[in-house]
């Protein structure tokens, strides 16, 4: 195991005051709780119902309400029973409750935000002479910059906008739970250190994209990232590389096409460790980016891809335990700077997809 020490940027000792007022600073930062009912929160609202400023995209089918039924629908998830680790999951898919259930008992807050990714369906298409034509599209619909032509996602109907305007709204709403701490001190945006972006699939891919773009506590990428004719992963990264972590069934076609292990020597996570099987070595894993498993899927590809993420379908001990319950805790909560010893890029990976 190595241990990545914050780089100063200067050769000389610290002053000791410097080190009582940072210690004093990080003290002062640390979340409690002083809710008089401690319990488990959960809330549902739409997103044009906190933002009046949000509209829909039916070109991409991203749209408010759809055969008379919102589908702007937001959720969010605390429980103030557990101690708080002070760090929020946004997660870039559909709601999932059982997810939201163990992030909650790891002691983490979590929101999954309704942003345009229905776009996928739509223009799923990779340009042999633009190999960050997908990365971009992503990049806007989760920041609301203008960084696509083939996409028109205005800043209020971004990820990155509806995330901060649903913290706000249960920071106001709900106080006991402390939403508050993920904003910056003026109120005026979010505290992205304190923020992990979490996805599978489709949501893995853009939640890689999106910890290249802006600086965030740790990416956790199941069954992703793919974009496996793009090259948008090896740009330069706002978040550092050993923030981010990744999740694969080895009979996921994601894995067996060499998307994400493209993906993932791309992200350099391979200077942080070997690809580790989570089922044969124990936690913290040797530390490593790149975890794998061989869990009875009953050869089907399908259940392969989901089989990472909790879903109600997640093996069990005989005491009801979640069998990868150590993995996805690693995922979420281990020290980020504690990392695996660092490896060549694996040969067998074909760094170019494209078909000949």
């Amino acid at each position: 195991m190595r241990i990545l020490a914050p780089n100063y940027g200067m050769n000389r000792a610290v002053p000791l005051f410097l080190l009582l007022t940072f210690s004093r600073l990080l003290a002062e930062d640390v979340l409690t709780y002083s809710d008089p009912h401690p319990q488990a929160y959960h809330t549902s609202t739409r997103a044009s119902v906190i933002d009046s400023r949000c509209s829909s995209h039916p070109e991409i089918n991203f749209v408010l309400e759809k055969d008379g039924k919102s589908t702007d629908t937001e959720n969010a998830d605390v429980d103030t029973r557990v101690k708080p680790r002070g760090q929020c999951v946004i997660w870039l898919m559909g709601y999932n409750p059982l997810l939201a259930e163990r992030l909650n008992q790891y002691g983490l807050h979590s929101i999954q935000v309704a942003y345009a990714r229905e776009w996928f369906n739509q223009l799923n298409t990779e340009p042999k002479d633009d190999t960050q034509h997908l990365g971009n599209i992503r990049c806007e619909a989760l920041t609301g910059l203008d960084t696509s032509k083939f996409i028109q996602i205005p800043l209020p109907d971004s990820m990155q906008e509806r995330t901060f305007q649903l913290i706000k709204f249960l920071a106001k709403n709900q106080p006991a739970a402390r939403w508050d701490y993920f904003l910056k001190a003026d109120g005026k945006s979010l505290n992205w250190e304190k923020i992990i972006i979490a996805g599978s699939s489709h949501g893995a891919t853009s939640s890689a994209r999106f910890g290249i773009q802006q600086k965030v506590a740790r990416v956790v990428m199941f069954c992703g990232p793919r974009d496996q004719f793009e090259d948008w992963q090896s740009l330069p990264s706002a978040t550092p590389p050993n923030r981010f972590f990744g999740y694969s069934h080895i009979l996921d076609g994601g894995w067996t096409g060499n998307h994400y292990p493209r993906s993932w020597l791309l992200l350099g996570l391979n200077k942080f460790g070997p690809i580790v099987n989570a089922d044969t070595t124990p936690a913290p894993f040797a530390h490593s980016r790149r975890l794998t498993t061989e869990g009875d899927v009953k050869n089907d590809p399908a259940k392969a891809h989901g089989y990472v993420q909790p879903n109600k379908n997640s093996p069990k001990d005989a005491k009801g335990n979640y069998l990868q319950d150590e993995v996805w805790k690693y995922l979420f909560t281990s020290d980020v700077n504690a990392v695996g010893a660092a490896v060549a890029p694996e040969a067998s990976t074909p760094m170019d997809l494209r078909k000949k």
